[in-house]
């Protein structure tokens, strides 16, 4: 009886569960770490080559030890990656204003009231986010042109 392959990973699987074993870890890990954090499931080869992704994508920063390379992510949690994954996006874009204002006419009620408190839509065009930082880096509302009705 010929043998059921094994169903495929979803895409981005393995690099989440990298990505957990690094915020997970209070210093930055080897390729050897991440498996023994990980259980000894994945190859170190396997995983050598998802850490390369990740850092040829921006999402982790490397650094020499020894012989290997030992990695920090860049980004703090799954909430920063995906905004590190839709800022990617919106950088392919020439027409960012449409893009955005696409994004913005998509979004639920209750979603689109979120992004306006965020952005501090009234007389503090810069509130800032539960971590301190602005919603622009220059603490800007953006340069103050609307997009789809949002500040």
């Amino acid at each position: 009886m010929p043998e059921v392959p094994a169903a495929r990973r979803p895409s981005g699987e393995l690099e989440a569960q990298v990505l957990a074993a690094l915020w997970a870890a209070d210093q930055p890990l080897t390729p050897h770490d991440v498996q023994l954090a990980l259980g000894d499931e994945l190859a170190r080869t396997t995983i050598a080559t998802i850490l390369a992704r990740l850092h040829e994508k921006g999402t982790v920063e490397r650094t020499r030890a020894g012989r290997a390379y030992a990695y920090t992510p860049t980004v703090q949690d799954p909430a920063g990656l995906a905004a590190r994954r839709m800022r990617t996006e919106l950088d392919r874009e020439q027409d960012r204003s449409t893009v955005l204002a696409r994004f913005v006419s998509d979004l639920s009620a209750d979603d689109e009231r979120l992004l306006r408190e965020l952005l501090g839509d009234g007389s503090d065009s810069a509130a800032p986010f539960q971590d301190g930082s602005a919603p622009f880096r220059d603490g800007s509302d953006g340069g103050g042109q609307s997009v789809g009705g949002v500040r």
